[in-house]
Protein backbone atom coordinates (compact mmCIF):
# COMPACT_ATOMS: atom_id res chain seq x y z
CA UNK A 1 0.00 0.00 0.00
CA UNK A 2 2.81 2.46 0.88
CA UNK A 3 4.60 1.71 -2.38
CA UNK A 4 1.44 2.46 -4.34
CA UNK A 5 0.95 5.79 -2.49
CA UNK A 6 4.59 6.74 -3.10
CA UNK A 7 4.27 5.89 -6.80
CA UNK A 8 1.13 8.02 -7.10
CA UNK A 9 2.87 10.89 -5.32
CA UNK A 10 5.85 10.72 -7.68
CA UNK A 11 3.59 10.60 -10.73
CA UNK A 12 1.73 13.68 -9.48
CA UNK A 13 5.03 15.53 -9.00
CA UNK A 14 6.05 14.63 -12.54
CA UNK A 15 2.69 15.92 -13.72
CA UNK A 16 3.46 19.27 -12.11
CA UNK A 17 6.76 19.46 -13.98
CA UNK A 18 4.85 18.81 -17.20
CA UNK A 19 2.02 21.22 -16.30
CA UNK A 20 4.53 24.01 -15.61
CA UNK A 21 5.83 23.62 -19.15
CA UNK A 22 9.31 22.62 -18.03
CA UNK A 23 9.43 19.39 -20.02
CA UNK A 24 8.89 21.19 -23.33
CA UNK A 25 11.06 24.14 -22.32
CA UNK A 26 13.99 21.82 -21.51
CA UNK A 27 13.28 19.66 -24.57
CA UNK A 28 12.67 16.71 -22.24
CA UNK A 29 16.31 16.75 -21.09
CA UNK A 30 16.48 15.30 -17.59
CA UNK A 31 19.88 16.82 -16.80
CA UNK A 32 18.51 20.29 -17.60
CA UNK A 33 15.40 19.70 -15.50
CA UNK A 34 17.45 18.38 -12.59
CA UNK A 35 19.86 21.32 -12.82
CA UNK A 36 16.95 23.76 -12.81
CA UNK A 37 15.44 22.10 -9.75
CA UNK A 38 18.80 22.20 -7.96
CA UNK A 39 18.97 25.92 -8.74
CA UNK A 40 15.47 26.42 -7.32
CA UNK A 41 16.39 24.54 -4.16
CA UNK A 42 19.51 26.68 -3.71
CA UNK A 43 17.49 29.85 -4.25
CA UNK A 44 14.92 28.72 -1.67
CA UNK A 45 17.72 28.16 0.86
CA UNK A 46 19.19 31.62 0.20
CA UNK A 47 15.91 33.53 -0.01
CA UNK A 48 13.52 32.93 2.88
CA UNK A 49 10.63 34.49 0.95
CA UNK A 50 10.98 32.35 -2.17
CA UNK A 51 8.88 29.43 -0.93
CA UNK A 52 6.03 31.71 0.19
CA UNK A 53 6.11 33.52 -3.17
CA UNK A 54 6.11 30.26 -5.12
CA UNK A 55 3.29 28.88 -3.00
CA UNK A 56 1.11 31.96 -3.65
CA UNK A 57 1.88 31.85 -7.37
CA UNK A 58 1.09 28.13 -7.55
CA UNK A 59 -2.15 28.52 -5.62
CA UNK A 60 -3.28 31.31 -7.95
CA UNK A 61 -2.49 29.10 -10.97
CA UNK A 62 -4.42 26.15 -9.49
CA UNK A 63 -7.36 28.44 -8.67
CA UNK A 64 -7.38 29.96 -12.17
CA UNK A 65 -7.28 26.49 -13.69
CA UNK A 66 -10.18 25.34 -11.50
CA UNK A 67 -12.21 28.42 -12.45
CA UNK A 68 -11.50 27.77 -16.12
CA UNK A 69 -12.65 24.16 -15.91
CA UNK A 70 -15.82 25.16 -14.05
CA UNK A 71 -16.74 27.58 -16.83
CA UNK A 72 -16.72 24.80 -19.41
Amino acid sequence: MQRRERTRHLIELGGLVQKAGLVDLADDDRATLYGAMLELAAKACDDGNALALWKRRGKRAFDAEAEGSEAQ
